[in-house]
């Protein structure tokens, strides 16, 4: 049905402007899709959120380049906090992240450690945080925003062969160019395999049993209709195998006589446990400038999908439960974003989401029967199956009002309604306001209330009186369902170009929230499942300082966190009796809490010198400190895992062979001082086991440009 409402609408907007485009002056290609660029970003504007924007080129001057994750990418701005299995938390959040590409949602997947996103298709991408503009909802911790690598500026390609420690081996391609019609088309592929896929569970330098191998596609075409519209298309997949680490000399399940399980006996460093991740999505964007008004409709689908597969022995032995799990969405979506220029003090934005998603939640438990003198019987198996269909609509209008020269007022709101296990809306205000002190001082204050509903593809509606008298049995036989999340939200900050060379930024921010989101793995399988606070609290500061001159460029961001929760209020099977008494009366730190987080990198890039073997030689070097996550000991998260600050540094020479053909030779150090640093000890609220950040790993490669 939404295709053909596409298809209708895009046949609509293409005949009414017919008379207007034969009329209009003929600009070549790079000025149509520049001047189109910029008509996109003005649709959705950052004003008054705090805005922090990364270029390919800095990426190519951090740790690894564009063979890096792209959560490695994330992390090298203000306020980004690691965990494991490639977990991120921004300003205190739980994952609450928003992903666009080219401007367009890329809905909900199944979180897991295979990143579909590649970092070689990446132009530039923006960390949108704060007091957001009333054109995003529903997931607000901050706005990914990437723009693509386009061919008509590309206009060639590359073949990558990069490798190196834990038996890394990642060939990969980018090719662009355009085509006779206002076509140009950009598609990247690439292929990983190594033995540290997801995180070491000890502190040795390699892990036991973590092989990955992860292949990614993504490809983009647009279609120039005219100088004032064109089609763009996104498509991408990725599919991910992993094994799941283990750790040596695990202690064993206890039954209620505190008698290890009847099995076979199986050492837990020959857990033989994987998990199997796939995505793909497709984006239709249409998208038209008509002078003082700009649009674009989207149509978008996405289908992930996570297996995990026990070693039923292993499981069984070491967690008394061993579950063989088959989780998928299907999101079907349209989008539409538009501006209008109604005066030069007045610019109007509007805009529409509706997404509706299919979720299916397999499982196939083992277990044993205990009903509390030890396990009596052979294993047996309980099956659930859950599927739920969930809608999402929102809707929002603003404007952005300039009261005066220096000042600008961005003020709206938006209406969100989530249908999945609980029906569920809100009205949300939102405001900003920014004030140029003059033109090298900017300064900004807002308020935004928001809106976010828990994750349905990770919602697991269960019951858990199901594994009463079995090995698997809770202490808390409740399961309220989750609920949205629902906050108000202040930020206030500075940002000051001391020189033209040097920027520096100053950002604080408040939160207080009802029904607090977080969510956590409470079971051998590395799936989270999402759950509420009642109350929470989260609070801090970031500084952020960039300086680029010639060939040298650098930045450093510092930020401090606080983020707390009260009393859980769904999902409370999933705890200890004594973890739930004392959280109903106590604030707690969540368990992604990190107090201090912060990165800091330099790059030079030498030119001009008259030793030949010097010039085009960019060297780097960058690091990351965290202050550490949370760790239970005395209560639930009250203390903190150590500190780390790892350091990477490496370099890069390209060799000019012709006008088109370059050959670029790296290498990369990681971690050089090879510092053993703990993310998790595999406690706290929702941890389920230790993880060790990489120890030093030495990788190279090189780059044929054509």
């Amino acid at each position: 049905m939404w295709l053909w409402f596409l298809t209708g609408f895009l046949c609509f907007f293409s005949m009414s402007s017919y008379a207007d485009n034969t009329l209009s002056t003929q600009l070549n290609e790079v000025d149509v899709i520049g001047k189109l660029d910029q008509a996109r970003n003005s649709i959705q504007p950052s004003l008054g959120a705090t805005d922090y924007y990364i270029t390919s080129d800095q990426i190519d001057g951090q740790s690894e380049g564009n063979n890096a994750s792209f959560n490695q990418v994330l992390l090298r701005a203000p306020g980004v906090a690691q965990d494991n299995d490639g977990q991120l938390h921004v300003r205190g959040e739980h994952a609450n992240l928003q992903y666009r590409i080219n401007d367009v949602l890329l809905p909900e997947g199944l979180t897991g450690f295979g990143e579909e996103l590649d970092t070689r298709f990446v132009d530039n991408v923006s960390l949108i945080d704060g007091s957001l503009p009333a054109q995003y909802g529903f997931h607000t911790a901050g706005i990914v925003d990437i723009h693509t690598k386009s061919g008509v500026f590309t206009n060639g390609g590359d073949i990558s062969m990069y490798g190196g420690s834990h038996s890394e081996v990642n060939p990969s391609f980018t090719y662009g160019g355009s085509a006779p019609g206002g076509v140009n088309y950009f598609t990247t592929g690439s292929y990983l395999e190594d033995n540290l896929g997801i995180e070491n569970t000890t502190n040795a330098p390699s892990a036991i049993h973590d092989q990955t191998q992860q292949g990614k596609m993504f490809a983009y075409v647009s279609k120039i209709i005219d100088d004032t519209s064109r089609i763009n298309i996104m498509l991408s997949a990725s599919h991910s195998d992993f094994q799941i680490p283990n750790s040596p000399n695990g202690s064993p399940f206890l039954d209620s006589a505190g008698n290890p399980l009847p099995l076979p006996f199986e050492a837990s460093s020959d857990v033989n446990d994987r998990q199997i991740e796939q995505n793909f999505y497709g984006v239709v964007a249409y998208q038209k400038s008509l002078g003082p008004l700009n649009y674009q409709l989207s149509a978008f689908t996405r289908f992930s999908e996570v297996n995990y597969l026990p070693d039923n022995i292993g499981d069984l032995e070491y967690n008394g439960v061993a579950s063989t799990i088959n989780d998928s969405i299907l999101t079907n979506g349209l989008e539409l974003d538009s501006s209008y220029e109604l005066n030069e003090h007045h610019t109007l934005r509007a805009g529409a989401i509706f997404t509706i998603s299919d979720a299916i939640n397999e499982s196939n438990s083992l277990v044993f029967s205990d009903s509390g003198s030890g396990v009596n019987g052979a294993e047996e198996s309980i099956k659930v199956n859950n599927q739920k269909q969930g809608e999402q609509y929102g809707l929002y209008l603003q404007d952005e009002w300039k009261v005066f020269d220096p000042l600008t007022i961005n003020f709206g709101g938006r209406f969100d309604q989530s249908y999945g296990y609980l029906n569920e809306y809100q009205f949300s205000p939102r405001v900003n306001a920014v004030y140029e002190v003059n033109k090298d001082t900017k300064i900004h204050a807002g308020y935004a209330r928001y809106f976010t509903p828990p994750p349905l593809e990770l919602e697991q509606n269960a019951n858990p009186a199901i594994f009463d008298n079995t090995t698997n049995a809770a202490q808390i036989d409740k399961n309220s369902p989750t609920k949205a999340e629902r906050a108000h939200y202040f930020d206030a900050g500075v940002t000051h170009n001391f020189l033209p060379e040097l920027q520096a930024g100053l950002d604080s921010y408040y939160k207080i929230a009802s029904s607090q989101l977080d969510d956590g793995q409470f079971g051998a399988a590395p799936i989270v499942t999402p759950f509420n606070y009642s109350k929470g609290r989260v609070y801090g500061t970031e500084l952020t300082i960039n300086y680029k001159k010639g060939g040298f460029s650098s930045y450093a961001n510092a930020a401090y966190s606080r983020a707390l929760g009260r009393m859980w209020s769904s999902e409370e099977f999933h705890f200890t009796q004594a973890d739930f008494n004392y959280v109903s009366d106590h604030w707690i730190h969540l368990d992604h809490d990190q107090s201090l987080t912060a990165s800091a990198g330099v790059a030079y890039e030498f030119s001009g010198l008259r030793c030949p073997a010097l010039n085009n030689t960019k060297v780097y070097a960058d690091l990351l400190f965290g202050s550490g996550l949370r760790e239970s000991v005395d209560f639930p998260n009250n203390k903190r895992v150590g500190s780390y600050n790892p350091i990477n540094m490496g370099i890069e020479h390209t060799i000019k062979l012709n006008d088109k053909n370059d050959i670029k030779l790296r290498f990369d150090v990681v971690n050089v001082f090879d510092e053993v640093y703990e993310l998790r000890n595999g406690t706290g609220v929702g941890v389920a086991a230790p993880s060790f950040g990489p120890r030093r790993g030495y990788y190279g490669g090189m780059t044929w440009d054509f």
